[in-house]
């Protein structure tokens, strides 16, 4: 036998295998001189082989062989093949077909499967099941032949390739039911041996009825496994990639019974799309790269190997059953071309090597929409440690498949991320630990919260037995559906809605209704992006109403173009530089600062009512303060019951005025000589009579007839009557003490007790109050009196005339200022009130029929007395006959 043409690297690692396969009992084959490609060519049922030989350009690579064995498929078996495979059809029908370099490589490399480098020996018969190597050399990527060595055709296989440098396996079995050739370690399966063996010059032929296929990569040799079918079901891309493309691999796979050892929810989430860390872990403990594939005859006792993942298998080969670690050998030897498949009877995982995580529960427990967008957004370190304690609000898929996810921002970005860390709370939650009103912090941190971690609210219903009614707990808001699952560190609650971090203040508050008049506020002003944006602020917000106790007139103010810095101002005031949520409104008396720059007080009184004080404004100003924990962006929102004027917003008799629209009486009161009042400063110095009413400590309220009403007065007439005009004033004018006394009509110190109803300049309900000309006048009193039909009338006090028509008009609106020690205002009224001025006989009559009354009752007195005086009072007298006697006398 001549080995010169091989080279030497080749022939070296032959020799062994021929030397064994001379052991190999064979039927002995037809006696020829031929070589085996003579030998193809004499028998027609090799045409097509012939042919596939001739395309490949093998016939000169069988010629230089001098000891070879051809398995050979005859016509029948080529053509059972080509009609399953277009390319191999081509390449043997059409003879235009262009063979490429590639192409003509492929079907080289199957050709070569059927190739071994030595003859079977020629004896009688054998048993069992044989190995041989063929002059297949698989290779990773499939590359055209080298030129190098040899410089020219016939090109010969070059050792080489994935398996650790050696050829690719065939086995050969023989039993009773005859010889079958490429079996598997049992003797199953493979191509029959259906024509007599033809013995040539330089080898043998052996006829088989099936084309063979070389042993594809492991990745495909699992999926033609039908006994590793769950690791088939649960390969994932990456295993698959490491699978097809890493040589010298030596996997122990387990069977699929072995998979049943592992927990429940560890499988349901191996079978998920996102266990490609714990499949690249399993696959490592299963995977031995070296040098060299292991096959079963390598296996000795002793032997140990070291996995992909570092643990050591120790391997124990016997007669009766191969131990690989503590699992048995089920089947040794499925031939790959990039390694070697051994089935073992259990998973070979090192205790605690695969840990329950929350990830796997949560897929397991039919929440892999929420697992998904976590992985989307990189939050999967939330849900793959064991370590940290954390608590995790899910959505279900019901809840999302119901819901849909059209709402939630895109995948991958920055908001869906901000919005999956506010499902997760820091720390282990349990139900009995959670209180109603409770705010807890989540994973999420706001840069509006100063870097802080943002709080969402617990509402926890208590169980109630009679009614049937279980203890219900929900999480801003979403309810919670069935028992929260424990795992490990971590506490998983089932939600019905996925949850929505607060939104900024303007967003959060928009929805109520009732505040929406302090939000156009905000929206008019040109602080709406300061308020917005600015980190770690309360919002004190008032409802609607608010504006309307405010006082009309004070609200038109802050509303008008004029009072624009006014209006920012007090919006500011109602902004807390700090974060204060309700657990610290409820401490007690605080002070804190706003965004306007002064402060505002809070005090609780014993009925648990908080108030809250506004640095400025009039004297009592307090609003009911109403706890929300509106939850926002940048810290949180409350409700207050009334509007809080800051020091810094002055509202002067003038700004009132010119809100009630009376520029009329604005004139009025400067030609009068009482801009003073206006402007809210003290009078001229030397003004003697303000000493002599003793109003040096006193505010203001001025009565504002619109400018409609003077629509009927000779206004020209009127400013060139100074004196008409100063009593016009001051019919208008009511002076209201800074320090009410206690039996002052208008006391501020009784209004403490009602803090929400003191924007009122005068309290209106059936009240008297004097004018500046009420000391010049027995009518310059003013009378306050609500109509039954709603609304107030004021009037000049004791005034009568025909109608009336100028003595009294209706209240339209009021506001408070803010000057003048806090007391005082306006008063905007329809009419104006005429200095009431009565006729002669109305101011004289009553005098003079009082006085002709008493003139006359006094002369009918004496009259009388006349009379009386002048009546005969004597009465008749008699005398004795004889006239009367000395005893008479006597007596």
């Amino acid at each position: 036998m001549r080995w010169a043409a091989l080279p030497v690297a080749l022939t070296a690692s032959l020799l062994p295998l021929c030397i064994s396969a001379a052991q190999v009992p064979w039927s002995q084959p037809a006696t020829a001189s031929t070589t085996v490609v003579d030998a193809l060519g004499a028998d027609p049922d090799y045409v097509s082989l012939l042919k596939l030989l001739q395309r490949s350009r093998l016939i000169p690579t069988l010629n230089r062989l001098e000891a070879s064995t051809i398995f050979a498929p005859t016509n029948d078996a080529v053509k059972r093949y080509v009609d399953k495979d277009s390319l191999w059809k081509s390449i043997l029908e059409d003879d235009a077909f262009v063979v490429t370099d590639n192409i003509q490589e492929r079907l080289r490399q199957q050709l070569f499967y059927h190739l071994l480098n030595y003859t079977l020996p020629a004896t009688s018969s054998f048993s069992g099941v044989q190995t041989h190597d063929t002059l297949h050399y698989p290779s990773l990527d499939l590359q055209p032949p080298s030129r190098e060595p040899p410089p020219n055709p016939p090109w010969m296989p070059v050792p080489g390739g994935s398996l650790g440098g050696k050829p690719q396996r065939i086995r050969v079995a023989s039993d009773d039911t005859g010889v079958r050739v490429g079996v598997d370690s049992f003797g199953r399966g493979g191509a029959n041996w259906v024509k007599k063996a033809v013995d040539a010059s330089n080898g043998v032929v052996i006829g088989i009825d099936t084309l063979l296929d070389p042993p594809s990569n492991l990745a495909r040799i699992i999926e033609e496994q039908p006994s590793v079918s769950y690791f088939k079901k649960i390969l994932g891309p990456e295993v698959v990639t490491k699978l097809n493309s890493t040589a010298n691999i030596t996997l122990f796979l387990p069977v699929d019974e072995a998979w049943d050892a592992l927990d429940p929810y560890e499988r349901l989430y191996l079978e998920s799309e996102f266990a490609a860390d714990d499949l690249r872990r399993i696959l490592n403990m299963h995977a031995v790269i070296e040098d060299d594939v292991k096959w079963s005859d390598s296996f000795q006792s002793g032997l140990s190997v070291t996995t992909l993942d570092g643990t050591k298998l120790k391997i124990v080969p016997s007669d009766s059953q191969t131990k690989v670690g503590d699992a048995d050998l089920v089947q040794p030897d499925i031939y790959a071309s990039n390694g070697v498949l051994h089935l073992v009877s259990s998973l070979l995982i090192p205790p605690n090597a695969l840990q329950l995580t929350p990830e796997k529960y949560l897929l397991a427990l039919n929440c892999t929409t929420f697992v998904s967008l976590l992985h989307s957004v990189e939050l999967t370190s939330l849900i793959n440690d064991t370590d940290p304690e954390y608590t995790i609000l899910a959505p279900t898929d019901d809840i999302f498949s119901i819901l849909g996810d059209s709402d939630l921002p895109e995948r991958g970005s920055e908001e869906l991320k901000k919005l999956l860390q506010y499902h997760f709370l820091p720390g282990r939650w349990t139900p009995n630990r959670l209180e109603n009103g409770t705010l807890l912090e989540t994973e999420l941190v706001e840069q509006g919260l100063g870097g802080g971690r943002q709080v969402l609210s617990v509402d926890v219903a208590p169980e109630d037995p009679k009614k049937k009614r279980p203890k219900s707990i929900s999480f801003a808001g979403a309810g919670v559906i069935g028992e929260p699952v424990r795992v490990n560190n971590s506490m998983i609650y089932f939600i019905s809605r996925p949850l929505t971090p607060p939104a900024d203040p303007l967003e959060t508050a928009l929805p109520y209704l009732d505040l929406s008049s302090f939000l156009a506020a905000v929206l008019s002003s040109s602080k709406a992006d300061t308020l917005k944006t600015r980190p770690r602020t309360t919002w004190l917000i008032p409802r609607n109403e608010a504006f309307k106790r405010l006082g009309l007139l004070v609200s038109n103010h802050l509303l008008s173009a004029s009072a624009k810095q006014d209006l920012e101002n007090v919006l500011l005031h109602h902004t807390l530089s700090s974060i204060e949520y309700a657990t610290e409104l409820a401490k007690g008396q605080h002070t804190y600062g706003t965004l306007e720059g002064t402060d505002v007080s809070l005090e609780t009184t014993k009925n648990g009512t908080m108030y809250v004080g506004a640095s400025g404004g009039w004297t009592g100003l307090k609003a009911e303060i109403t706890p929300r924990n509106w939850l926002t962006r940048t810290g949180v929102i409350h409700e207050v019951s009334d509007i809080l004027i800051p020091r810094s917003v002055e509202i002067t008799i003038e700004k009132l005025v010119r809100a009630a629209k009376g520029n009329t009486m604005t004139t009025l009161v400067n030609k009068a000589g009482f801009e003073w009042v206006l402007n809210g400063t003290a009078p001229p110095e030397g003004t003697k009579w303000w000493a002599d009413q003793k109003l040096d400590n006193s505010g203001w309220t001025l009565l504002c007839p619109s400018d409609d009403a003077f629509k009927n007065i000779n206004l020209t007439q009127l400013y060139a009557d100074e004196a008409a005009m100063k009593e016009i004033v001051e019919q208008h004018l009511i002076p209201v003490p800074s320090s009410p006394s206690d039996d002052t009509p208008f006391d501020d110190k009784k209004s403490k007790d009602k803090p929400l109803y003191n924007d009122r300049p005068l309290i209106f309900d059936d009240s008297t109050y004097s004018t500046l000309r009420s000391v010049l006048s027995v009518y310059g009193d003013l009378f306050f009196q609500k109509r039954e039909e709603g609304g107030y009338v004021v009037g000049i006090k004791g005034a009568r005339g025909t109608e009336g028509d100028e003595d009294y008009a209706r209240v339209v609106g009021w506001g408070r200022s803010t000057t003048g020690g806090g007391v005082g205002g306006v008063i905007q009224i329809d009419r104006l009130l005429v200095p009431y001025h009565p006729k002669w006989w109305v101011e004289y009559g009553a005098p003079i029929s009082v006085g002709s009354v008493g003139i006359l009752t006094i002369c009918g007195f004496f009259y009388g007395v006349r009379k009386l005086w002048q009546r005969d009072t004597t009465e008749a007298t008699y005398e004795p006959v004889g006239g009367f006697g000395r005893d008479d006398d006597e007596d």
